[in-house]
């Protein structure tokens, strides 16, 4: 191993050069993951440095997870770069599974509960809302807009359910469903399917059939997970 860590020579920061040195090592395999590195002193003595500098490395490097430190053992080879992006995308899956599974609890119970206690004026306002998404869809199609208009639609939906506690709720959530959104809204097909599904919503509440109104929230829901989930399966 003493041939791996050679003096460090170039200039900058120390600590940031020591990190360098151990990132390449770990994404070229020339030290693999669970490899014991040597202990400091002797680590320090082979790369030059100083053992604070080393130190200094090693905490930036733990926490980037490239090393994994046990004390009373020693500091050892974590995750390289490709395994720490898989690792972080299998993490975001489970979030996203998660979220929609709240976001289904929540929108299904705001849809029905809208149905039966909104008023005529907000009942316009959300048709109001769907006519502007529907100026939004023509091409070339404002995302942006899109987006924006898109989170209104369900806030409009829950707010029309007058539970305070639900709209604090869904509320919270916001910002992780905006970014949800913006996951989904670009995969193909998906834009048409979720401009039906809004139709249906709306027309439900419209019409005061709650038990209509809860399931059409519901399949959007879902139809909005399984885009997401391709998408994300797709980067992986």
């Amino acid at each position: 191993m003493e041939s791996l860590f050679q003096p460090i020579r170039e200039s900058g920061s120390l600590s940031d050069r020591i990190v360098t040195l151990i990132d390449d090592l770990i994404d070229t395999q020339a030290l693999t993951e669970g490899q014991q590195l040597p202990p400091e002193r002797e680590l320090a003595t082979m790369l030059g440095v100083s053992r604070p500098a080393l130190r200094e490395a090693i905490k930036i490097l733990e926490a980037r997870e490239r090393l994994v430190v046990k004390h009373g053992q020693g500091v050892f080879v974590g995750l390289t770069k490709q395994d720490l992006v898989r690792q972080r995308l299998a993490n975001l899956e489970i979030s996203l599974m998660e979220l929609f599974r709240v976001r289904e609890v929540l929108e299904a119970t705001a849809a029905n509960w809208a149905a039966t206690s909104a008023t005529d004026e907000e009942i316009e306002v959300l048709a109001e809302i769907l006519a502007q998404q529907e100026e939004a869809y023509v091409e070339p199609v404002d995302y942006v807009r899109l987006k924006h208009l898109d989170g209104l639609f369900h806030m409009t939906i829950v707010s029309m359910a007058k539970n305070r506690f639900l709209s604090q709720t869904f509320g919270a959530l916001q910002e992780m469903i905006d970014e949800g959104m913006e996951t989904t809204l670009q995969v193909p097909g998906r834009l048409e399917i979720s401009r039906d599904d809004h139709h249906r919503v709306f027309e439900a509440i419209k019409a005061r059939n709650a038990d209509m109104a809860s399931a059409s929230a519901t399949i959007h829901i879902d139809g909005a997970k399984n885009a997401a989930m391709k998408r994300l399966s797709q980067s992986m």
